[in-house]
């Protein structure tokens, strides 16, 4: 199956999951499994969430996000990766001036 993520519509999200800044994103979801390429604006943050049910993988393809994650702040940069497992915490921020490209994996586990 491929997935083509010029042909799913960008949604343009202000303060996603509580956080701050716009956040342009491409998704593609099923019962199992949201996949998503992304970017995050500078200045621009995520709300803090705790994984329930799932866990999230997320690959920095340009840019840098500074992750805090349960009681650490990790800053990943482009061609890293950060993982939350479930029943973890984490939010993610962008404090640069340029944007910070993502492609980030939420499997949903038990389903």
């Amino acid at each position: 199956m491929i997935i083509d993520f010029e042909k799913i519509p960008e949604a343009h999200l202000t303060g996603f999951k509580g956080g701050e800044g716009h956040l342009d994103t491409r998704n593609y979801v099923d019962g199992h499994v949201k996949i998503m390429y992304s970017t995050l604006r500078p200045g621009a943050s995520s709300g803090l969430h705790t994984h329930v049910g799932n866990s999230e993988i997320i690959f920095v393809i340009s840019g840098t996000l500074t992750f805090h994650y349960d009681d650490t702040v990790e800053e990943c940069r482009a061609g890293q990766c950060h993982y939350c497992p479930m029943g973890h915490s984490h939010y993610m921020e962008n404090l640069t001036d340029h944007d910070a490209v993502y492609f980030a994996i939420v499997p949903e586990h038990g389903k």
